[in-house]
């Protein structure tokens, strides 16, 4: 109960200052509206379906983007986690393009492959990859050898030690790897839906910013990070869930 007040705290004074400031007319209400104004449009927009069509197109997009993006990142995840002597065959190039912005990439994009769903479906993949594949490279490298150690003894071969010993102990990484995946998959969608597309929430965003609609930039801005706290939420159940290895690992460190 005490966290929860904490966590509502700064949440009540930031709506209180909103309200004094709207209020008051710091600012005029083309450039900060009223929370009861946002909260009106939100409801409209609820009521006659225009948000969740744009809340399932970029959804949509990021869900594809993502899983191809883990796909690749596992597999290569594992090679590159197992056999480290591979790494200074990829690691320049795997820098490279980790600097690299992915909606740098758009303008080239378009040029290949249009403006259609392939462009943002790459965006997503380019953004989520590298966060993953490193995060789950770092959870097959680091098994502790002395679990592995134990499973010899045991008589267990490789693959019975990758699926009960490695495997299990990389949990955490991947599940970590996951959640920053998505979480940069969120904020490639929506940079790339404002350069092109005609649905989604960042196309909302810039259509609303257009039509000078601050209210509804502000209630797509709010729907964004709450569907990030959600799916922060979603990770957070699924690793505690399935790391309960951890206190083993843990405990011959």
């Amino acid at each position: 109960m005490k966290n929860m007040i904490k966590r509502l705290v700064p949440i009540a004074l930031i709506l209180i200052l909103w309200y004094l400031c709207s209020y008051y007319k710091v600012w005029s209400a083309y450039v900060l509206p009223s929370p009861m104004q946002v909260w009106n449009t939100f409801m409209l927009m609820v009521q006659s379906g225009e948000l969740f069509v744009h809340i399932c197109a970029s959804l949509n997009r990021v869900m594809i983007g993502f899983s191809i993006a883990f796909v690749f990142a596992f597999i290569l995840g594992i090679i590159a986690g197992l056999k480290p002597s591979f790494s200074p065959y990829y690691n320049h190039i795997v820098e490279f393009f980790r600097n690299v912005p992915p909606l740098s990439l758009i303008p080239l994009l378009i040029l290949w492959v249009g403006i259609g769903e392939e462009s943002k479906v790459i965006i997503i993949i380019l953004a989520s990859f590298f966060p993953m594949f490193l995060n789950i490279k770092k959870g097959f490298a680091s098994c502790n050898p002395k679990l592995l150690e134990v499973g010899k003894v045991l008589g267990l071969n490789a693959r019975q030690r990758f699926l009960k010993i490695i495997l299990p102990s990389a949990v955490p990484d991947i599940f970590l790897g996951m959640k920053v995946g998505l979480g940069y998959s969120w904020r490639a969608i929506i940079g790339a839906e404002m350069i092109a597309a005609a649905s989604g929430l960042g196309y909302f965003i810039l259509d609303a910013q257009t039509m000078s609609r601050s209210d509804k930039v502000i209630v797509g801005i709010i729907v964004i990070g709450l569907l990030g706290v959600f799916c922060d939420k979603i990770f957070t159940i699924l690793t505690k869930k399935f790391t309960h290895i951890g206190g083993v690992k843990n405990s011959w460190d």
